[in-house]
């Protein structure tokens, strides 16, 4: 994430929110990004209205509190339109945008306590339709397994094993360390959202992989090396290299062009 904590061009209220969802409630740096920019262009469209002017001229470093407390209910509304009819911006965009507004106001009522009502507050906006989840059936899977088990790389092999296993998220995965397997239980500990640490228990394939792997990772890895899955040069492995793998393993099977992802893969093993 660009680094918003402390920019000139944002009001101080903004600066401080964003340390506060960084800090206090230990929101991802992707759902950071995503809430300041619906702010920084809500407070622009506020801005841009009350002095009359283009919304992409709007200045918005010398707001001030006085003008947020002027803020109501038919205000945001008046925004969610706005970024619905001019920006064309679909259910989901304008979800969490109601999202971002809700968070923001409540943090300026609740916890900065600079306004005295919260204008977010019962905010009504339908629930964008939720479309099922694309996952590989158990044939689809087998393939990739399979197509992963030739590659001749047990880590690519051990890699999709846990995804189709274990559900865990990309981010959990590129950062398991070895130190977090444990042999004699069959599990291993990921960190999760919110960096919040989580078990995830390991079935025979699982261990199977795992095991077959670290012994083939001691002969290319630097015994000072923490992380699990390692790249060629011996650090660790990146979250786009993983998708890389997994893209190159779809095709090698048929399966590519099919809207399979890695997060695809977590919605898999749910569904297995």
């Amino acid at each position: 994430m660009m680094n918003n904590y402390n920019n000139k061009e944002n009001p101080e209220f903004l600066n401080d929110y964003l340390v506060h969802i960084k800090i206090v409630q230990m929101l991802s740096e992707r759902t950071i990004e995503e809430y300041y920019l619906d702010i920084r262009l809500f407070l622009k469209y506020i801005y841009a209205n009350t002095h009359d002017m283009c919304i992409d001229d709007a200045d918005i470093s010398s707001m001030t509190i006085s003008e947020l407390k002027k803020i109501s209910v038919s205000d945001i509304y008046s925004f969610i339109y706005y970024a619905s009819d001019e920006r064309k911006n679909a259910d989901r965009a304008r979800y969490r945008k109601v999202s971002s507004l809700r968070s923001f106001f409540k943090y300026l009522h609740k916890v900065l306590k600079v306004i005295d009502s919260n204008p977010a507050q019962d905010l009504d906006v339908p629930t964008p339709k939720k479309s099922l989840p694309k996952f590989l059936n158990l044939n689809d899977s087998m393939r990739l397994l399979q197509a992963s088990d030739k590659s001749e790389s047990k880590r690519n092999y051990c890699i999709i094993t846990l995804f189709l296993n274990c559900g865990m998220r990309l981010s959990e995965l590129v950062g398991i360390n070895i130190k977090d397997i444990d042999f004699y239980d069959n599990k291993l500990k990921v960190l999760g959202k919110g960096n919040k640490e989580r078990i995830v228990y390991l079935n025979e394939q699982c261990v199977d992989a795992v095991t077959k792997y670290t012994e083939a990772r001691k002969s290319v890895a630097d015994p000072k090396e923490k992380a699990l899955f390692i790249s060629k040069r011996g650090n660790r492995i990146t979250n786009r290299r993983v998708e890389q793998i997994i893209d190159d393993r779809l095709k090698a099977c048929g399966l590519a062009g099919k809207g399979i992802s890695v997060h695809k893969l977590r919605h898999t093993a749910a569904t297995l």
